[in-house]
C-alpha cells in the first residue's frame, strides 16, 4: 500500500471514530486499523526523507564537491526553507 492509499484510508477512519456514530467493538477495530496505517505513513515518510537531499551549489551554479570529490550533499530539512530558483 503505498502512502496516498493509507493516508485516504486513515482519514476515512478517523472521519468514522469521530463522526461517534461507530458502535464500541466497531470503533476498537478502526482504532487498530487507524493506529496499523499510521506506522505505514510513519515509515514510508521517513524512508522518503532520508532519500531526499539537497545537492550544495556554488555561486556560480557548480556542484560544490567534498574532499573525495563528491557532491556535498545536505540532509533534508523540512523546516528550512530553500529556493530551488536562483535569483
Amino acid at each position: 500500500m503505498n502512502f496516498e492509499e493509507a493516508y485516504a484510508k486513515l482519514e476515512k477512519i478517523i472521519e468514522r471514530i469521530s463522526s461517534g456514530s461507530a458502535p464500541l467493538g466497531e470503533a476498537l477495530e478502526l482504532y487498530q486499523q487507524a493506529s496499523e496505517l499510521i506506522q505505514i505513513c510513519q515509515k514510508q515518510l521517513l524512508d522518503a526523507e532520508e532519500k531526499v537531499e539537497i545537492l550544495i551549489k556554488t555561486r556560480e551554479g557548480a556542484l560544490a564537491l567534498d574532499e573525495m570529490g563528491k557532491p556535498q550533499k545536505e540532509p533534508f530539512n523540512p523546516l528550512k526553507q530553500t529556493s530551488l530558483v536562483s535569483s
